[in-house]
């Protein structure tokens, strides 16, 4: 078996995580729900947004009062109830499988006991169950359980590989766990929110703002950007005595 090679960060993450707080605002972890209504929530924000999957959330919920009634739903009632989260038609029976793999395994439907897991042995718990990506089980794990996993959605992995906290070759999946070690275990969650904010608000996809960026004399690909984007100076033109 190979050994995956770790990659050394360009810049100290603790110290990334710094100018961040100070930058956007500490968030103190609380859960927002259950840890099976955010995996399940999770999967619903599968390629699409928040708020689509909130819509889509709160109309299943609305319909289907446990996840019991989930379970024994018919498929397509199911997938036109969620229809605005986006890819119904393979969320539904994903939805009812992962339900159904729960209730066999665990004889309820409630997950809670995965807080009491070391890290690890969590994960791979939940990345059995259909469907279940390294992403998923890490917001499920942080955000429902306060479990120091590293969910790395679009933003981080672009605002990663545009700081050098992750190589430019490093794939997504090995992303979560490089990452989620570059800080200490009581400051990941805040890692993953401050990052999030950083690619949203300033380290944007097409145009970043590297001039209003707290980072920008750490990061290795602002020269390249502000180069990029630099407004070409206007050249007069010279007179030659002919029309222009």
């Amino acid at each position: 078996m190979k050994t995956k090679r770790r990659h050394t960060p360009r810049v100290p993450p603790e110290l990334v995580l710094d100018r961040l707080e100070q930058a956007y605002g500490y968030e103190e972890w609380s859960p927002r729900m259950t840890a099976l209504d955010e995996l399940l929530f999770t999967v619903l924000t599968q390629h699409t947004s928040d708020s689509n999957a909130e819509v889509a959330f709160t109309a299943m919920r609305k319909r289907y009062p446990t996840w019991g009634v989930v379970l024994e739903a018919d498929t397509k009632e199911l997938a036109n109830t969620i229809r605005s989260g986006g890819l119904a038609n393979q969320k539904a029976p994903r939805l009812q499988l992962i339900l159904m793999e729960i209730l066999r395994r665990k004889g309820e439907f409630n997950i809670e006991f995965l807080g009491d897991l070391p890290l690890e042995e969590a994960r791979t718990w939940l990345t059995t169950l259909p469907g279940v990506g390294p992403k998923t089980a890490a917001v499920t794990l942080a955000f429902s359980l306060g479990m120091p996993a590293m969910p790395v959605d679009t933003h981080i992995y672009r605002v990663g590989k545009r700081i050098g906290l992750i190589s430019m070759t490093t794939n997504v999946d090995d992303a979560h766990v490089i990452m989620e070690a570059q800080v200490p275990k009581e400051r990941v969650y805040s890692y993953h929110v401050q990052l999030i904010a950083h690619g949203r608000q300033t380290c944007k996809a097409i145009r970043p703002l590297c001039d209003r960026c707290a980072l920008q004399d750490l990061c290795p690909s602002a020269p390249t950007f502000a180069a990029a984007f630099e407004k070409p100076k206007f050249k007069r033109p010279i007179r030659s005595g002919k029309p222009l």
